[in-house]
């Protein structure tokens, strides 16, 4: 039986960060020519994601380099910045050109968007430093990492335990780092975004025939990874008869083909993450208990943000320094800092975080867009109305404390910063459509803001369900939220509710 071509790991300067909701991939890229992106197995480019069809796109190598959509069903989207402009823009490939799928150009960096799933063009060696996210000061939490450093050094498998949203995937990513794998590759895997047939053939893989559609073998994702790490996220959600079979793998170290006769050996360490308790799991009989000893080498539990607060003002400066760059490149490598008021590390001190992590990096980034290159204040935030009010004998305490944050620290504003709307400097940035209409809109009243931004959300719920057509877990994911906050804002906004997911 033939081997299934894979495209050349050397040969060109780019490659692709293939992005879906249920894992993420690099692929190299040639040196000229084109390539096929899409879902069916004959593509130069495989995008595992059920919104994007067969043979959704080509990505011509130029120079220049240019995409051009094949008459996809969920169409080709371009998220592009340029040199001469501040703002980013969205381009729909095909729409409003004067031939059907005329080709779009395209620079390193930007961002293509497949249905529902991202494809990143970047310069070979552009991976994010991960280390750079990596914030410890509560004392758990440098506890939980010096153990993982420890592990890590071993074969052993190892479950991560914790609330949606608390860093679980950026710790796995640092005991990948620090074990003697960092070299091979880290799959990550979301097994609440597949179904159980779909899993069952990412994860092993299939053989030529297999099943209809089948025209040629496909590696699994597990025989991708060979001599790495797999990331299995939400491993609670993972169906029955999957478990059984990621049970033998553990145990045989072999993978079997979904349709084939001989085994294939893999060499992979396992890390598993869930917020569930699978003990409790375990004894209703929703998880294996010999599956759960297997996964269960070492346990790490990551303490909730709010058990933390120490750690919100640097993470907070963290998205916010991120945030300012990716926007404007130019002005934030000038200035290096972004500065957030003391009454803004309050509110944000004081803030619940039941979105953890995830929640704080949305919030800042949103914030970021507001100030529109002023100091980030309170006004800015838009924190949920749900959160806790402040207790009067623990506000002094707190502004006390992030006064010292930004006395101390460079990157937060001065001491005489306050909770009154700051006015964007005389070269404010240009900010996306959707927050400049709110800023419009809002004028300079916080509650007219958080009016027009709450319009603005939930026009983006609307639009991500519809593209999703209703799934709720993926529509989530689209809009980088957890699936429960999604149906939270379903309710508060009084949307019907999709089927679900």
């Amino acid at each position: 039986m033939a081997e299934p071509e894979i495209l050349p790991r050397e040969g060109g300067p780019f490659e692709l960060l293939i992005i879906t909701q249920s894992s993420m991939s690099t692929r190299a890229l040639p040196r000229s020519g084109s390539v096929v992106l899409g879902r069916e197995d004959d593509a130069d480019v495989c995008v595992p994601d059920a919104s994007v069809s067969r043979r959704h796109a080509a990505l011509h190598l130029g120079p220049p380099l240019r995409i051009e959509d094949l008459g996809s069903s969920n169409g080709t989207r371009v998220r592009t910045r340029h040199s001469s402009a501040a703002t980013e823009r969205l381009i729909d490939v095909g729409k409003g050109a004067p031939a059907r799928n005329a080709a779009v150009e395209l620079s390193p960096g930007d961002v293509i968007y497949l249905g529902a799933a991202r494809v990143i063009l970047r310069q070979k060696g552009g991976e994010r430093d991960a280390r750079k996210d990596v914030i410890v000061k509560d004392s758990a939490m440098r506890a939980v990492y010096e153990l993982a450093e420890r592990v890590a050094r071993g074969p052993i498998n190892i479950l991560l335990l914790g609330e949606t949203g608390v860093g679980k995937e950026v710790l796995a990513e640092s005991i990948h780092r620090a074990s003697p794998r960092a070299s091979r590759p880290l799959l990550r895997l979301s097994c609440v975004a597949l179904s159980e047939s779909l899993l069952e053939s990412e994860l092993f893989g299939h053989e030529r025939g297999a099943f209809t559609g089948a025209v040629r073998a496909k590696p699994g994702l597990l025989e991708t990874a060979e001599g790495g790490t797999v990331f299995l996220d939400e491993i609670g959600e993972l169906p029955p008869s999957i478990q059984a079979k990621l049970l033998r793998v553990i145990e045989e170290r072999k993978v079997m083909r979904v349709g084939g006769l001989t085994p294939t050996k893999i060499d992979v360490r396992f890390i598993s993450a869930t917020h569930r308790n699978l003990e409790a799991e375990v004894s209703r009989g929703a998880f294996r208990q010999d599956l759960y000893f297997r996964l269960n080498g070492v346990t790490l539990t990551i303490p909730p943000l709010r058990e933390r607060p120490g750690e919100v003002a640097a993470l907070a400066q963290l998205f916010a320094e991120r945030t300012a760059k990716e926007l404007f490149p130019s002005e934030a490598s000038a200035a290096g800092t972004v500065p957030i008021s003391p009454a803004a590390l309050v509110g944000l001190q004081r803030h619940s975080w039941p979105g953890n992590i995830r929640e704080l990096r949305n919030v800042i980034e949103r914030a970021v867009i507001l100030a529109n290159g002023a100091p980030i204040g309170l006004e800015h935030l838009l924190l949920s109305p749900l959160a806790d009010p402040i207790q009067p004998s623990h506000a002094s305490t707190l502004l006390a404390h992030a006064s010292s944050t930004s006395a101390s620290t460079p990157a937060a504003a001065s001491a005489s910063a306050s909770a009154a709307p700051q006015a964007p400097p005389s070269n404010a940035k240009s900010v996306p459509d959707g927050a400049q209409r709110a800023q419009d809109d809002a004028g300079a009243s916080p509650t007219r803001l958080r009016d027009a931004m709450e319009a603005h959300e939930r026009e983006r719920i609307v639009q991500a369900l519809e593209q999703c057509m209703g799934n709720q877990t993926r529509a989530a994911a689209l809009l980088g939220i957890s699936r429960r906050t999604l149906v939270e804002r379903i309710r508060v906004y009084g949307l019907p509710r999709p089927r679900k997911a």
